[in-house]
């Protein structure tokens, strides 16, 4: 093979990945990456029935047990 064939298959490797690096990044780039991790999280999540009296009771013990803070008076001219 001489140098001429050589340089028209690089050439056409170049324009061929040139052509297609969209439809890689979508397969392949860090937004995919970002995308399946998601679609990962998501399939381990799972729907409560908020009807259930235990989570019902279970919420509330942990809103009672969050501290809280005392608001201050303020004064005329003062938020």
């Amino acid at each position: 093979m001489s140098w001429p064939w050589i340089a028209l298959l690089a050439l056409a490797v170049v324009v061929i990945v040139t052509a297609e690096w969209p439809r890689m990044e979508k397969l392949l780039g860090s937004e995919a990456r970002r995308q399946r991790d998601r679609e990962r999280r998501k399939a381990k999540l799972r729907v409560i029935n908020t009807d259930d009296d235990e989570f019902v009771a279970s919420v509330q013990r942990d809103l009672e047990s969050l501290p809280t803070i005392e608001e201050k008076e303020t004064g005329p001219g003062r938020r």
